[in-house]
């Protein structure tokens, strides 16, 4: 017997929070595709549970403790829309991307994350096949001291961009991420 539609909804943000790859084959369909995964590594846009896995691997690069705290789940039809609390602590380098590319790197602050986020999945044949989010984005930015930027902050992205150390980070994150989606 398959999950229900909330089963679902939690389990493909279980998967983020832990890799499991059985859970993954169990909770993705192979034609998976997230609308979120442009500012990702490029493996997070592998459709499938490969994608989910490396987008799972990239977060916790960055987060450690990553929890999804479910706070509602709603559905009808072929819908789920979950909203949650992304949470963790900032404890690796949170590089994000442009077309393949690093776009920023915000080196480790220690600082908590909390912040709200509203995830829109699409499922078919009993698994989910397709993810987009509502984040506030501003408030974890907030968090981490970029956004209003602070210049101690300011100052160590910089420095990461200067020394190299970002776009060493960015191809240890996707290296990563890339290792996740080959437990597919």
């Amino acid at each position: 017997m398959g999950m229900d539609a909330p089963e679902l909804g939690r389990g493909l943000f279980r998967i983020l929070e832990t890799g499991d790859p059985a859970l993954a084959a169990d909770v993705v369909h192979a034609e998976f595709r997230n609308r979120e995964a442009a500012v990702s590594p490029e493996s997070c846009a592998i459709p499938g549970p490969a994608g989910v896995l490396a987008s799972g691997a990239w977060m916790r690069s960055a987060f450690s403790d990553l929890r999804f705290a479910v706070t509602d789940i709603a559905h009808e039809g072929e819908q789920v829309w979950v909203r949650l609390r992304m949470q963790g602590r900032h404890t690796g380098p949170f590089v994000k991307f442009r077309d393949g590319s690093l776009d920023q790197a915000v080196p480790p602050t220690g600082r908590e994350i909390d912040f709200e986020q509203i995830h829109v999945l699409g499922l078919c044949d009993g698994q989910v096949i397709s993810h987009e989010a509502v984040r506030d984005d501003i408030t974890m930015l907030g968090q981490l001291g970029v956004f209003p930027p602070e210049p101690a902050g300011m100052l160590r992205m910089v420095g990461w961009r200067l020394t190299r150390r970002a776009k060493r980070a960015a191809r240890h994150v996707t290296a990563h991420a890339a290792e996740a989606a080959a437990q597919a």
